[in-house]
């Protein structure tokens, strides 16, 4: 029988191996997709050495091949070490904000509704990816860079062009910091009229917003990210809480005095629930993610300019239509499946683990 502590669900006990749980998760199951997990990146961005592979459900493994050929087993896990410093406090403040708001919304097996699964997961997603957001951006960009001679290049101000293929975490977090402190400096007053109407000119605002406040070049693409953490994590927990509570049989909880519901569960059935739940997430809120990273990488091409989502949306529409918010989907499945299965079976066996 587990100790008084470990039986409520609010206590630092339960909080701290919730959370460990969580972070190992997240941890082991991006590791089993990281090769997927930069190609479909390279997708979503647009990056020219890779566009001619997408669309199809080959074209992932064979991307995955000419990185292999170009730079061997380093480039398939290039921006992985920015993953797992990125993906353990985000995976640990998703389950255990999960844990407890769910426990809040849901004391017992008579008060989970599908809408109260779909706020516990919204809530404990958006509150995870506010704390952790620039370590996502500097994992993109890391994963973006293929090669040295890329128009895209990744380069900071004051120092050579010729840099090396494989780019580390503090360079690409430095590069972020000083992406267009070498431009122009914003016109004068005398001028501003004048050049705020040509649509190549950045607005003046945004210039000095970033040179003000540094820190919020590390938040581009913040919004649309949040707009899609809703859909995307609402869903996978809706589908996760649901199909447990309807297809696997249930028992008063031994780590609880209440009257909620321990749900018997097997590492098959959390792999099988967890696909699925994964599945629905990822389709639910796929243009979200590609107008999220089309934003992510603005910095490369426009490094004075916010990218408002509208006007991301409104590119992306122009140069592919509706097809264009699902680039990379079949590739988003392929990955998306295991990582939400392994991540939730690797979340219950440690929560059992643990202890809690």
């Amino acid at each position: 029988m587990r100790s008084d502590a470990a039986s409520n669900k609010q206590s630092l006990h339960y909080v701290v191996r919730s959370g460990i749980a969580g972070g190992v998760a997240g941890c082991v199951a991006k590791t089993v997709v990281a090769p997927l997990d930069r190609v479909k990146i390279l997708f979503q961005a647009s990056n020219p050495d890779f566009q001619k592979y997408a669309g199809t459900w080959s074209g992932a493994f064979r991307a995955i091949a000419q990185l292999y050929r170009e730079n061997g087993t380093r480039s398939l896990l290039q921006g992985h070490s920015a993953t797992l410093l990125r993906i353990f406090p985000y995976a640990a403040i998703k389950y255990m904000a999960y844990d407890q708001v769910e426990y809040i919304l849901m004391p017992t097996q008579e008060s989970q509704t599908n809408m109260r699964r779909f706020a516990a997961g919204a809530i404990s997603g958006t509150f995870s990816v506010l704390f952790t957001y620039p370590l996502e951006l500097i994992r993109v960009r890391m994963a973006f860079k293929t090669r040295s001679s890329s128009p895209n290049e990744l380069s900071i101000p004051g120092t050579s062009s010729a840099q090396p293929n494989r780019i580390s975490f503090l360079y690409a977090a430095s590069h972020i910091y000083h992406e267009g402190s070498s431009l122009p400096p914003p016109p004068s007053s005398a001028s501003a009229a004048s050049a705020s109407t040509s649509p190549l000119t950045p607005p003046v605002s945004a210039r000095t917003l970033f040179s003000k406040f540094p820190i919020l070049k590390f938040y581009r693409g913040f919004s649309v990210t949040m707009l899609g953490m809703i859909p995307y994590a609402g869903t996978s927990f809706l589908t996760w809480g649901y199909l447990r509570a309807r297809f696997l049989p249930h028992s008063p909880s031994p780590s609880s005095s209440s009257d909620s519901a321990h749900h018997e569960s097997t590492p098959v059935a959390d792999l099988a629930i967890g696909a699925v739940s994964g599945a629905l997430a990822q389709t639910v809120s796929y243009p979200f993610e590609v107008v999220r990273r089309r934003m992510q990488v603005g910095g490369l091409t426009q490094p004075d300019r916010w990218m408002h989502w509208d006007e991301t949306v409104r590119a992306i529409w122009a140069a592919r239509g509706w097809r264009g918010f699902y680039v990379g989907l079949s590739i988003g499945y392929l990955k998306i499946v295991p990582m939400t299965s392994v991540s939730f079976a690797v979340w219950q066996w440690g929560k059992r683990a643990l202890g809690v």
